[in-house]
């Protein structure tokens, strides 16, 4: 499994408008209807991966969610219809359209997708497909770099790219690379890049809601065993079983979908966070609650990180943005990593570019921000990561750090968790990645050999077939400083 595996269950894929479907006078639908269903569909070379999920309300009617988890498709929905076996629905914002038929043990949904040209798609009950992505290829092995030569080392790897490739100058297209070794650091820029760019870091977000959730902890004002419950400023009934605690949250065990069901876009598909709110938010946990499940394994999900900062915040009585600058940015010093640009950070935003190389716009978060809300620059970063390493002398922020990096559960095997990092044994490496609807990034720090590496690329290249170009770049820096074997940078 590649690190970027994990993080196919995020930020830009599975966001999609409501389909809200009617039923015929007098017709029940087959019960095995509901559930999350899964599909790829081939279109122009590409395997696109799809998830249809689909619920049905005591009065019969039923509503959907598709969700193109390679391409972050977020397009509304119209005329769904469930008639005996045949199953369709409209797309009209792209011109398309489905139909298929339930299969008699109600595994399988056949049909066909038709905008312009028909092609088959077939959902089935399980888990998504995998991403079909080619491993890089592989340079040489050669000495270790020191940090000081890394500069021409890397534009030796890169200079193609700079020159006719994603990074050209008609692209749009910046790279900025973060390193530190042995307490020294660089940045480096690429294309549309400047050092101080600032981009959207999906969710590496994430571990800065666990280091404020740790704070919090360290300092006596909460527990890691303590129920999320009790800290909404909302009631919901206590369950039957065991309460989600903090801890769960924050290790991704807490049993919660990837995303709510009723997250839908709005008027704004583009900016798919934007819309979903406290109302929201209560009204799914009302309806799920807030039970664990009595076995829980990893499952990522957007929506339990979302729901820590939110609960977090409220237990503070302030917006997750202030938490976060009381508890981890102030602390640190970090003047740009922020929710909300100022109009100078805002000159410095790169803008975001999606798979289709399409400059799309920036995303806003209400109750959910606590997973992917944050932008920041590879110099602040570098820092935050740098605390990582090296923790002040003494006090809350010191054992806030090392908490964080307690390996409390398993991930996909052979990972392991803390809060807010997986954590790959083999190489002794903390990680953690983001994408959103234009951007994607790659954290890690190594303890045991005192490197640590931001990359920052304002582009969104899931579904791309290859390995995300950011990952691909942390693993290139990572094996120069260490002599290994390095992946090679595709033009």
């Amino acid at each position: 499994m590649t690190r970027k595996a994990i993080y196919r269950q995020t930020l830009v894929v599975g966001l999609a408008a409501a389909l809200v479907a009617t039923i015929g006078a007098g017709q029940q639908p087959p019960p095995a209807i509901n559930g999350v269903w899964h599909g790829t569909l081939g279109a122009g070379g590409a395997a696109l991966r799809t998830e249809l999920l689909i619920t049905r309300a005591a009065n019969g009617a039923l509503a959907a969610t598709l969700d193109s988890l390679d391409q972050g498709s977020r397009l509304r929905c119209s005329q769904v219809t469930l008639a005996g076996r045949r199953f369709t629905f409209l797309i009209p914002a792209v011109h398309g359209s489905y139909r298929g038929t339930l299969g008699a043990n109600g595994n399988a949904i056949r049909g066909t997708w038709n905008q312009g040209t028909p092609l088959p798609l077939t959902f089935r009950r399980g888990p998504a497909p995998p991403v079909a992505a080619k491993p890089p290829a592989m340079l040489p092995v050669r000495p270790p770099v020191p940090l000081a030569r890394l500069r021409p080392a890397l534009y030796g790897e890169l200079a193609p790219i700079v020159a006719h490739g994603a990074l050209a100058p008609k692209t749009g297209l910046g790279l900025v690379i973060g390193v530190l070794q042995n307490g020294a650091r660089r940045v480096f820029a690429y294309g549309a890049a400047r050092p101080d760019s600032m981009f959207e870091i999906g969710s590496i977000t994430k571990s800065f809601t666990a280091l404020a959730l740790a704070q919090l902890v360290v300092r006596g004002r909460l527990r890691l065993d303590e129920s999320v419950r009790a800290l909404l400023p909302f009631p919901l009934p206590r369950p039957t079983g065991a309460d989600i605690t903090l801890a769960d949250l924050a290790t991704q065990h807490s049993g919660l979908p990837r995303l709510p069901p009723n997250l839908v876009p709005g008027a704004d598909p583009a900016n798919p966070y934007a819309h979903y709110g406290a109302a929201k938010l209560r009204a799914y946990l009302a309806k799920r609650g807030l039970a664990r499940p009595a076995k829980t394994a990893f499952l990522y999900s957007n929506l339990g990180y979302g729901l820590l900062g939110f609960a977090l915040a409220a237990s503070q009585h302030q917006s997750y943005a202030a938490l976060v600058r009381r508890e981890v940015t102030g602390p640190l010093g970090l003047r740009d990593t922020v929710v909300a640009l100022t109009p100078a950070q805002r000159r410095r935003l790169l803008p975001g570019h999606n798979l289709a190389d399409a400059a799309v716009p920036a995303w806003t978060w209400q109750a959910l921000a606590g997973a992917g809300a944050l932008r920041s620059t590879a110099g602040d970063l570098l820092t935050f990561l740098g605390a990582q390493l090296d923790p002040p002398a003494s006090g809350p922020l010191s054992r806030a750090i090392s908490l964080t990096h307690v390996l409390r559960a398993d991930g996909p095997p052979p990972l392991r968790v803390g809060m807010g990092w997986l954590y790959t044994p083999a190489a002794g490496m903390y990680w953690h990645d983001g994408a959103t609807g234009g951007y994607s990034a790659f954290a890690e720090f190594i303890p045991r050999e005192r490197i640590a590496v931001i990359v920052l690329y304002n582009r969104d290249d899931l579904g791309s077939g290859r390995p995300p170009f950011a990952d691909v770049v942390a693993a290139n820096v990572t094996a120069l400083l260490r002599g290994s074997a390095a992946p090679r940078l595709a033009p």
